[in-house]
């Protein structure tokens, strides 16, 4: 199944929901550039939903990395909402678990971005 993202927002939160798979084939450049067109927008606090991610592979992993570095750089930041069994366990060997705020509620990951208001001012 090819990634397909469907785009809310809600407040100055942008929420990504991406289904599918995250693959070099598939997605990666996708979700790339919908990041970079975000920042560029102004638009820097992302949550994605990983919920309907069927399959990430090393190069999903790896832009999960570069959209989380490109959102530190600015006063945004990136939570990953819902992940799947399989997600979090391929965080956890890569130990990639210390490095994204995870959570599987949709309210807690909006408030992801009050706990820290030098980091995440509010627009």
């Amino acid at each position: 199944m090819n990634m397909q993202m469907a785009e809310r927002q809600v407040g100055t939160v942008t929420i990504l929901d991406l289904a599918g798979r995250l693959t070099i084939d598939d997605g990666v450049e996708v979700l790339k550039d919908k990041v970079h067109s975000l920042i560029g927008e102004g638009r820097n606090r992302v949550i994605l939903n990983l919920a309907l991610l069927s399959y990430m592979d090393s190069s999903g992993l790896g832009q999960l990395v570069s959209c989380h570095n490109s959102l530190a750089k600015t006063t945004g930041g990136l939570t990953l909402l819902r992940l799947t069994k399989r997600n979090v366990d391929l965080l956890s060997i890569t130990r990639l678990a210390t490095v994204f705020k995870t959570t599987d509620s949709e309210d807690d990951a909006l408030r992801s971005f009050d706990e820290d208001p030098v980091a995440y001012p509010r627009a």
